[in-house]
Order: structure tokens, then sequence, then C-alpha cells
């Protein structure tokens, strides 16, 4: 499947690039080296030189620009060689690698790879992680030997939780949970309501601690192509939502490949939720489990299972709790197919009758 170019997508958290370093990853199937300037302004490139296509990152950087450690071209912020130290240091006009729009933003590094214009307001709210929000957080990241879409429709259906991450994140009386699908533009959002079940270790650490039943709900929003924001916790049978037991959960991917993802990963806990130095750090590392130890071998053995074929092709069963990731992938073609058709008609002749021919005279 082919991937939703024109869209914001987290390219790593924002400590990951570092002054005076480079950092780098294959984002969509593309190259990219990121730095920041000595204002600490950030630079999103592509990673490879246009001369013997060296990666850049491979390089240093000289008064804000890159220098190939090959042949020491040098490439300005805008992606134009500046230098060629060679000759009589003439710059071919090819001399240039791709710049791409890209923005410190709620603790991550955002990046546009389309060739639409890009608006910074779009990117998707996050805020919750934001220092000024007063929310308790915590992040990491995992590399996925997945898809992206397969680790969404993961996401999408939270019912596996019941099986997967029993007594983790889920329970067994979860398992008939009632499941409602809102829809808002193409935004998706996949509710579960499941009164007074067991509480999950998870829930009951940041709850009361008591092992006592519960009500529980995760409501997870999708913002595509590949951003989505979890509101789950519990509260006591038939009560109402406290100022804690439950927190945000923000769940990030992006396309390394067509078969690979980065996946990004936090929490924003509410300031209601008090948790000893010890509970904080056990709560991070259960989270970490589930996705790095129950998810992600799953996940990438579904991968594996599905090799080169298409999704569709294989004839998928589908069950009531597939409607969110069903839609999902729906949305995703059809969003693919639009952007594609706004391309072919960017480079149609704008005359539309440039081709066409005289009529015969009559004869």
């Amino acid at each position: 499947m082919a991937f939703v170019k024109n869209a914001w997508y987290v390219a790593c958290w924002t400590d990951d690039v570092k002054q005076g370093e480079m950092f780098h990853r294959q984002l969509l199937g593309e190259p990219v080296v990121f730095y920041r300037k000595s204002d600490g302004g950030l630079v999103a490139l592509q990673d490879r030189c246009p001369h013997r296509f060296i990666p850049l990152h491979l390089g240093k950087i000289v008064n804000d620009a890159v220098e190939c450690a090959y042949h020491g071209l040098q490439f300005d912020c805008s992606g134009k060689c500046v230098k060629n130290p060679h000759g009589e240091g003439k710059i071919p006009a090819a001399a240039k690698v791709r710049s791409y729009p890209a923005y410190d933003k709620h603790t991550m590094v955002w990046i546009w790879m389309g060739d639409e214009p890009a608006d910074p307001a779009t990117i998707p709210d996050y805020s919750v992680l934001d220092a000024e929000a007063g929310y308790k957080t915590s992040g990491g990241y995992l590399h996925m030997e997945a898809a992206y879409e397969l680790m969404g429709e993961n996401l999408l259906d939270l019912s596996h939780i019941t099986y997967l991450h029993d007594g983790y994140l889920g329970s067994p009386e979860q398992v008939g949970a009632d499941q409602t699908l809102e829809q808002d533009g193409d935004c998706i959002q996949c509710n579960r309501w499941m009164p007074n079940v067991s509480v999950p270790g998870i829930f009951d650490m940041i709850y009361r601690q008591d092992g006592k039943p519960v009500d529980m709900w995760t409501n997870m929003r999708w913002i595509p192509p590949s951003c989505f924001l979890l509101d789950s916790g519990v509260h006591e049978p038939g009560g109402q939502r406290a100022d804690h037991g439950w927190y945000y959960g923000v769940h990030i991917l992006t396309p390394e490949t067509e078969r690979s993802t980065h996946y990004h990963f936090a929490a924003a806990m509410p300031s209601g939720t008090n948790l000893s130095p010890e509970d904080d750090a056990k709560f991070r590392k259960m989270r970490r489990h589930a996705f790095e130890v129950q998810d992600k071998p799953i996940i990438d053995a579904q991968q594996q299972a599905i090799g080169d074929a298409d999704f569709w092709d294989l004839g998928p069963v589908l069950l009531t709790v597939d409607a969110g990731p069903v839609r999902m992938r729906r949305t995703l073609e059809r969003m693919v197919g639009d952007e594609q058709k706004r391309k072919a008609a960017k480079a149609a002749p704008q005359n539309s009758h440039a081709d066409a021919r005289e009529p015969a005279a009559a004869g």
C-alpha cells in the first residue's frame, strides 16, 4: 500500500536531535537526516548526496551546512549545494537535496514529506505532553517489523487486551464489552465500556491499589494517517471519573518502509495521580512490557504470516470488533487515491485541448 505523503508524521522525540550532531532515520521509504542550526532551529534533509549517493549523516556540520564525508560537498539548510571544493568550484545545477518542513512540537519532531503546502497549524494536538499542561508524562520508542496499518488495527481494536494483556491492561470480564464507533470527518473513535470488571494491574496501581472491581473505559481516537490518542481509566462501579485512575495514552506510528514502523508511545497522567517513585517506575515498565513483550511479537508475526500478499486478497474473516480497523483501512485507501488524483491533475497539461486534433474537413 502506498503512503499518504501530505500529512504530518513524527520522526523522533525532540531530544533525539541534539545540537552539533546529526540524527537519521528512514521515513516513508526515504532516508532523512536531522540536525540543529546554531540557533537551535531544526533542519531535515534528504540523507543522500547527489554526487555518489553517500549518506550525508556520515559527514559533519560546518557553519549550519552539512559536509559530505566522501568529497566535501556542502549543502545548506535549504538543501542547496553551497560549496564544491574541486576544480574551479563550479556547482552543478543538479547538486541539491530535498529539504523537508520540520517542527518541534509537543516534545516531538514532526515532518511533512509531501509535495503539497505544509501548515504547522494542522499538526495533531498532543498538548497533554507539553510541560505547561500539568500532566505527569513518560514516553518510549519501539521499532516494529510490521506495516503501520497492522499496529493501527491493534490500537483501534482493543478487544484483544482481554487475551494479550490480561493482568496488565485487560481482564477476562471485558470480552463482552459494549463497543461504539464514532466518526468526525476522517477521524475515527472506538469506545469500549466495561462495567463492574476485575481491575487490571496497571489501573489498580494508579487508582486504589485494593484489587476491587471497577468500571472501565477505553476510548481510542485515530487522527489519519497514523496518530492515536487513548483516553482510558477506571472508577468505582456506578461512580464518576475521579482526579486519578486514568491517563491519556499517546500512540504514533510512522512508516519506515511498507513492512516496518517507528512506534512512539507516551502516557500523560493527571495531577491527581500520586504514585511513589517505585510505582511510577513500575507503571512505565508495565506499559513498555505490554507493548514490547506482548504486542510487538504478535504484530511482527502477523506481518510475517501476511508476507508480501495484499491484505484483502487473503480474504480476512471479519468480526464485529473489526468495524474500526476496516474503516481505518478504507479511509487510508481513499486518502492515498485522492492524493494520487491531485498529483496527476497537477501534472496534466494546463490546456486540456493542447492535444486536440483539428476536425477533418467535410467531403
